[in-house]
């Protein structure tokens, strides 16, 4: 009686969904049930295809080049329906209002997978979907690496512009490592991949008719280390500028249609006024100065040498006319970026053109000269077929008529924008700029600010003030003064981005960081089987000084990133491990004589992040 107790018992309990393991995927879908049961990918599986699309062909065949590890060779891609031991890509006979133009619904059951959309753009989003629900390790194992779980997904992402941005002027990128960086941002559901491809220390492509800009403007002296240090020197007489390159405008083309068959858009930025020095080296008299500059190889210059273009000069215009005309013809972005930020004006207040332009208008300040040259950029871009995007700093001296603003010094530069009836990218810094530190100083490579995990998940693009329909969405925005190469690339790149990614597109509602950070570990196993280099920060140990009140006596307090990790320390310059005093979660007194404390994280009685250490004169600073 009792096995059959037991037996009717369990026969009930497995048909319950919630006892179906959940599927670890990031961006969390907007509703996803679990079933007992799995689909098996065999060699057997086809992949069906709606007869006719062409698109849909070409997605089918992607997936297969996908699933071709885990199902141990390539699958047939077909139009010939086969209802079971397959794959179907359907595109909806009927709109379905509920998923819009990227949204999809998934199905997966013992016998079949359906992914169902109303245009390929949202097959393409369920197919990395199904990517995710296979194991990292699909296929290299085992048969059951094989298993696709029985779920019932319907998703759709809550913003269109769903952004990170690559700054290929500090350090040039080849054509390769962007490709790379397009997989990665596609996988994610990214689909604005913003390419800042002008500054001080680089101009990275080709304008037809200006051969200086990458003759000259590509190229700058080599220098080890990260911009800003003291021991960045410029450059030396006669020292030959060999650091550098640029993309052609095949290249570009290359790339567009790369990002293109991901369902990412690229969008072109060329800073000015201001960080123009590349620009200004290859064209001396478009400043305010007119000296023959180098290309700024990081070391400090700013308000020392003219990085701005001269307002009153009308060579600065002609040449950005030639420049914006071709941007245009490259990119089908509907945008072109113009920068705007961080301008030094103080070479203006000086420059007779300047001021002759200040007198004609009859401008009050130099911030409105700054309008002025904004608004004339935006004549420029919206007779190119464009429309002008900037950085916050674009709204000082008034904003130009149709101009996006994309508010990166903090949300109040995109709430006054959006109050003005503009559209608004939120880029926050505080919560987007994934070149800040990650984690302790003291345990990271060398940048400047912080902008740990859960700042990221925790950013959220609409403000209670504004209208939300103006807020297109958001991005983050990877800068490269001290990312010199891929690997740093994707080390500060992720896990931040994927809170970013699940910001962008899953319900706001449905954010948890602490059932996040789970998701986040799984899809390190992702990466680890992608060779992709990652941070594990959220896993090291924080140290600060803390003063309780009423006391004046310094104590130490310890913690990490995450919860649930154990953390061993030792003020004794001993290395602390499991048997060492374990942090209780009070901050603690610092005994008499001690000069240094060291502390390390363990998870399950094993050690998980970096040893830290700190001189506790510097807690007393």
């Amino acid at each position: 009686m009792k096995k059959i107790i037991a037996a009717t018992l369990c026969s009930v309990l497995i048909g319950f969904p919630a006892l179906a393991q959940t599927p670890q995927l990031i961006p969390k879908p907007v509703s996803l049930k679990t079933y007992p049961g799995h689909f098996q990918l065999t060699a057997q599986t086809k992949i069906i295809v709606p007869a006719g699309s062409a698109e849909a062909q070409r997605l089918g065949n992607l997936l297969a080049g996908e699933l071709q590890p885990s199902a141990g060779s390539t699958l047939q891609v077909s139009s010939v329906n086969k209802p079971l031991n397959a794959i179907h890509l359907k595109l909806n006979k009927t709109t379905d209002a509920s998923i819009g133009n990227e949204g999809y619904h998934l199905t997966a059951t013992k016998t079949s997978v359906t992914i169902a959309a109303n245009n390929p753009r949202g097959l393409f989003y369920g197919i990395q979907t199904l990517v995710q629900l296979l194991p990292p390790s699909a296929g290299k194992t085992s048969t059951a690496n094989r298993q696709i779980p029985a779920v019932d997904i319907t998703d759709y992402p809550r913003f269109g512009w769903r952004g990170l941005m690559l700054d290929v002027s500090r350090h040039f990128f080849s054509k390769q490592v962007v490709k790379n960086y397009i997989d990665e941002m596609a996988k994610y559901k990214f689909n604005m991949f913003h390419m800042h491809l002008a500054d001080d220390n680089g101009w990275r492509i080709e304008i037809k008719g200006l051969p200086q800009l990458t003759d000259i403007g590509a190229w700058r002296v080599m220098r080890t280390g990260p911009f800003g240090f003291a021991s960045i020197p410029d450059a030396r007489p006669g020292e030959k500028a060999t650091y550098g390159g640029f993309y052609t405008q095949d290249d570009i083309r290359e790339l567009v249609k790369y990002a293109q068959d991901r369902y990412i858009t690229i969008l072109p930025e060329i800073d000015v006024p201001a960080h123009s020095l590349a620009m200004i080296a290859s064209f001396p008299n478009v400043s305010c100065t007119q000296l023959q500059y180098p290309v700024n190889p990081g070391s400090d210059f700013y308000m020392k040498q003219d990085n701005v273009l001269c307002v009153g000069n009308d060579s600065t215009y002609m040449i950005l006319d030639k420049v914006f005309t071709q941007i245009a013809q490259l990119f089908p972005c509907p945008y072109i970026h113009m920068g705007g930020d961080e301008a030094f004006k103080g070479f203006w207040e000086k420059c007779p053109k300047c001021q002759g332009v200040m007198s004609r208008e009859h401008l009050k300040n130099v911030e409105e000269l700054q309008s002025y040259f904004v608004k004339r950029v935006e004549k420029i871009v919206l007779s190119k077929g464009k429309k002008l995007i900037g950085w916050d700093e674009i709204l000082e001296g008034g904003l130009a008529p149709s101009a996006t603003v994309m508010s990166w010094r903090g949300m109040q530069g995109g709430i006054n924008a959006a109050k003005m009836g503009h559209e608004v990218v939120m880029s926050p810094a505080e919560n987007c700029y994934i070149d800040l530190y990650q984690g302790s100083p003291l345990l990271e490579p060398h940048t400047y600010g912080q902008l740990f995990l859960e700042a990221a998940y925790n950013f959220e693009p609409v403000p209670d003030s504004v209208d939300a329909k103006l807020i297109l969405g958001g991005q983050g925005n990877l800068w490269t003064e001290s990312v010199p190469d891929e690997r740093q690339v994707q080390y500060m790149t992720w896990p931040r981005a994927m809170a970013l990614a699940e910001v962008l597109w899953s319900p706001k509602e449905k954010r948890d960081f602490n059932e996040f950070t789970g998701r986040v570990e799984s899809h390190f196993k992702r990466l680890d089987a992608g060779q992709i280099k990652y941070a594990r920060s959220i896993y090291d140990p924080m140290v600060s000084g803390i003063r309780m009140p009423g006391d004046t006596a310094l104590k130490v307090k310890l913690d990490s990133q995450i919860g649930k990790l154990d953390i061993y320390y030792s003020f004794d310059t001993t290395n602390p491990d499991l048997h060492s005093l374990k942090y209780a979660g009070m901050p603690l007194a610092i005994p008499y004589g001690a000069a240094s404390i060291k502390a390390v994280t363990y998870r399950d009685n094993k050690p998980i992040g970096k040893q830290i250490f700190v001189n506790l004169k510097d807690l007393r600073r």
